[in-house]
């Protein structure tokens, strides 16, 4: 029955920034469906502790790792952990992600290389940590969180839309090469998305507007929406989907 396709039970889930905004819908979701997760988060320990509680509430047990994946460390980190807590991922969410908005020629050397840190450097050495587990078991799930900025650009973006598109290359690259062990990666690329990162913007009116008037279905998204995606693509229901890039985005990857 195409159900059981999407049950998750006996998997477990590392998202990174998985205590709020998407990767708390995506952490919530994936637990919904029986997956044990592990939470990464940088600073937001009260957040990323309710999300673990409420991911407990169906029945799951679900892990906090603090964890900056600034940091070079991050691949022996996340073994170290997984380790120590007997916690191998199964499901790779790649979502936490940096943002700084700036004109090109305001952009400092420490915001670009924080930004490429966390968003793409992270991202590897991750993918690098968990796949031998993912192999042995000959099952596994990558998903990477893009950004509509990927396709369309924003004048205040340019060093996290190419980070982001760095991240489409990326599953393209690997997609054939883990596809034989049973590993699909993809790559799930939202747009407007009411979370906290956009709460100050869209907070102005004039600007929400100008928002969804280049959105074809005329609204800003939910975090949720972006769940329901991710939910598919770490499932056996999207076994046979692998190097795809999803816009969840209400269309605005259409509009330049």
């Amino acid at each position: 029955m195409i159900k059981e396709l999407f049950n998750l039970k006996g998997k477990t889930a590392l998202v990174t920034g998985g205590g709020q905004g998407i990767g708390r819908a995506i952490t919530l979701a994936l637990a919904e469906y029986g997956a044990d997760v592990v939470i990464n988060y940088r600073s937001h320990s009260k957040l990323a502790e309710q999300t673990a509680a409420d991911a407990e509430k169906f029945g799951v047990k679900a892990h906090l790792w603090q964890f900056d994946l600034v940091r070079a460390d991050v691949g022996k980190a996340w073994g170290d952990f997984s380790e120590a807590n007997g916690v191998p991922a199964d499901i790779l969410v790649a979502n936490a992600s940096m943002q700084v908005r700036a004109p090109y020629d305001q952009v400092t050397d420490e915001d670009f290389e924080a930004q490429i840190n966390v968003n793409l450097r992270s991202t590897l050495r991750l993918i690098k940590e968990v796949v031998p587990h993912m192999s042995k078991n000959h099952w596994g799930r990558i998903l990477n969180i893009g950004s509509v900025q990927q396709a369309r650009p924003h004048k205040d973006m340019c060093v996290y839309a190419a980070s982001k598109a760095g991240l489409v290359n990326l599953v393209k690259n690997l997609a054939p090469r883990l596809a034989p062990m049973g590993i699909t990666i993809n790559n799930l690329a939202p747009g407007a998305i009411a979370t906290a990162r956009n709460v100050d913007a869209l907070a102005d009116a004039d600007y929400k507007k100008a928002v969804e008037s280049n959105i074809p279905l005329g609204y800003v998204g939910a975090a949720e929406d972006c769940a329901a995606t991710a939910l598919l693509l770490c499932s056996d229901a999207g076994r046979y989907i692998t190097g795809a890039d999803f816009f969840v985005d209400g269309g605005l990857s259409l509009r330049f």
